[in-house]
């Protein structure tokens, strides 16, 4: 008999309730499968429950249950594709954090490719982007350990920390004879939604960093206070998507609701369960007049920016310009658990109104523009960005399309809102000299030219 409360009794419990949670899981997500599938699935949590067994067992040293579950779970989820992953209850705490644009760290975007740790995109104005880190970076070690061994939760929570305090990157970069150490000093990362300039002439020109909580509050924001500068209607927009990860699929749907006319497609989704397949359209009123528009994207442009892209280039309201997007077409679903853990699951492929899978293609744009790099610049040309399609069990393209893609005076305006402002003098600087911007501009110089010569003016 085993005597209550020793260990063998908490190891039979423990198995006993990870065989339980197991078993659940895998019979809600096979509730379809025919009796013979579900034989082979009760056989794995057999194998499962036997290497558990084994481990705390043999293993040269005592190991925690829970450690030896987080770690099935998150290799479980990490072997779907890159952007499924589990999040410990600390994680998932950060996670919820960063949606509304304020923690502690770099502010770099971070992936897996090849099995290296690897930068898709450094957030502009944070400790990272100032000290030069770029988009393809390969971050070989966080201080003195190497990432070869961590997953991406581990690597985020190394490269996050209080305020004021270092962190060592050593760095592999195409050019580099060896790696390099940066040195960075992490800040509170309070990551800046929307910048935008009223530009000569009565252009608009905005910048959308990520999609945060209140990124459609601020672009009202920055357009009533441009037209209010400018006293008029904007003769036209570059709406600059350049580098933004994405962020919440709701806000993208808002920013582009400005620009779609009433009632049609934005994006939908397609997914296994009824939830995942959703269509989302544009609603009545707080339409923009139909002026202009180009926007502005390169290969650090993902998730997102590639629906707003996708949404105004299908609906022929915006000249797409730059360079290929990064290809994230999918839709990941944060489920909480019991114990304040979070599954990022991926639930469903989204789809351009046409029906076009942005899933490792990306948005092609209209007009193919190059990025020169400027004096002091920290980005990276585009040919060498890390997209959706080099990332390991990413999703192959599922087109629904049926055919592929073809090819006055300045006034200060005050900062309304913390994630809104006005570009600073420094970058109004920098913007008049980027190269995609000017390209942009132009262009819509001459779509006002040509309408003006249309119209006998």
């Amino acid at each position: 008999m085993i005597a209550p409360g020793s260990k063998k009794t908490k190891m039979i419990f423990g198995f006993a309730v990870i065989v339980a949670f197991l078993s659940i899981f895998i019979v809600s997500s096979q509730r379809h499968s025919s009796a013979e599938a579900k034989g082979s699935d009760y056989e794995s949590i057999e194998l499962f429950t036997d290497v558990m067994a084994i481990i705390k067992k043999s293993y040269v040293e005592d190991v925690d249950t829970k450690k030896l579950v987080y770690g099935a779970i998150n290799g479980m989820l990490s072997s779907l594709d890159p952007h499924s992953s589990f999040m410990p209850p600390d994680t998932y705490k950060e996670m919820k954090i960063d949606t509304k644009g304020a923690f502690g760290g770099l502010g770099i975007e971070i992936s897996i490719k090849d099995g290296v740790l690897t930068v898709i995109s450094p957030i502009e104005d944070t400790p990272a982007f100032k000290a030069g880190i770029k988009a393809g970076d390969m971050i070989l070690k966080i201080d003195d350990k190497f990432t070869k061994d961590l997953n991406i939760n581990d690597s985020v929570k190394r490269m996050r920390g209080l305020k004021g305090s270092k962190v060592i990157l050593t760095i592999m970069r195409e050019g580099f004879e060896k790696p390099k150490e940066f040195p960075i000093v992490r800040d509170i990362i309070q990551v800046k939604s929307v910048k935008f300039h009223l530009m000569d002439g009565g252009y608009g020109y905005v910048r959308i960093a990520q999609f945060q909580e209140k990124t459609d509050e601020d672009l009202s924001k920055a357009l009533k206070t441009m037209k209010e500068e400018y006293k008029s209607e904007l003769k036209g927009l570059v709406l600059d998507m350049r580098n933004d990860p994405g962020g919440l699929l709701d806000q993208a749907v808002k920013v582009a609701d400005h620009f779609v006319p009433e009632g049609q497609m934005i994006v939908y989704t397609e997914g296994r369960e009824k939830d995942s397949k959703m269509q989302f359209t544009s609603k009545r009123g707080g339409k923009e007049p139909n002026y202009p528009v180009v926007v502005v994207i390169n290969g650090g442009s993902a998730s997102a920016s590639e629906i707003v892209a996708g949404a105004l280039q299908d609906h022929k309201r915006a000249i797409i310009l730059g360079t290929q997007s990064f290809g994230k077409g999918s839709v990941q679903t944060i489920i909480p658990m019991s114990d304040n853990s979070g599954l990022r699951l991926t639930t469903a492929r989204y789809y351009t109104p046409k029906g076009r899978s942005i899933q490792a293609k990306g948005i092609t744009p209209d007009i193919t523009v190059e990025a020169i790099e400027l004096p002091k610049a920290t980005g990276k040309k585009d040919g060498l960005h890390l997209r959706e399609k080099d990332l390991e069990n990413h999703f192959e393209t599922e087109d629904k399309s049926g055919a592929g893609e073809t090819k006055k005076d300045e006034k200060k305006i005050d900062k309304k809102e913390d994630k809104t402002e006005k570009i600073p003098s420094k970058l109004e600087d920098n913007l008049k000299n980027d190269y995609q911007v000017l390209r942009a501009l132009d262009l819509l110089k001459g779509w006002e030219l040509i309408k003006s010569m249309g119209s006998g003016k």
